[in-house]
């Protein structure tokens, strides 16, 4: 009966499976209206200048970074189904996902990229009047400590 139990109990993670695939689904939806509108409001205002091409950079930088946070919570959604509910989900070779390392480096992966665009966002909103080298060190350390930790579970599974 307990055995019984515990296997059924499994099901318990559709709600944070739901939970992670409506909010993919939201933020990917929510960033492509904002894009749209964006555009539309750009081609309203008509002003063509250097700065407005800077701007309109920064914002297809934010949207990317707002589209890998998407991709990194789509990743846990489909990784927890497949650890939890039916591992012979039909899934890319980079995306099979074996047990909870496999998931935490795969989102480690998409941690790294989101960094990266936040960097290259900062870098070319940079007016001159903050210090970005600090910013860019500090990130750098991070993306440093996570790529120790991905080689570290990649040196574990061999």
């Amino acid at each position: 009966m307990l055995r019984r139990i515990l296997a059924m109990s499994r099901y318990i993670m559709l709600v944070p499976i739901v939970g992670t695939l409506f909010c993919f689904v939201a933020l990917t939806l929510y960033e492509v209206i904002y894009l749209v509108f964006g555009a539309f409001e750009a081609i309203e205002k008509g002003a063509i200048s250097a700065k407005s091409v800077k701007m309109l950079a920064v914002g297809i930088v934010e949207a990317v970074d707002v589209f890998l946070i998407a991709i990194a919570v789509y990743i846990t959604s489909i990784g927890l189904y497949s650890l939890f509910i039916d591992d012979t989900l039909p899934m890319p070779k980079w995306l099979q996902i074996n047990d909870l390392d496999d998931l935490k480096s795969n989102l480690v992966s998409v941690v790294i990229a989101v960094l990266a665009v936040l960097f290259l966002r900062e870098a070319v909103a940079w007016d001159g009047t903050r210090d970005v080298a600090a910013f860019g060190v500090a990130l750098a350390l991070v993306i440093v400590a996570l790529t120790f930790f991905l080689k570290k579970n990649a040196a574990k599974k061999n």
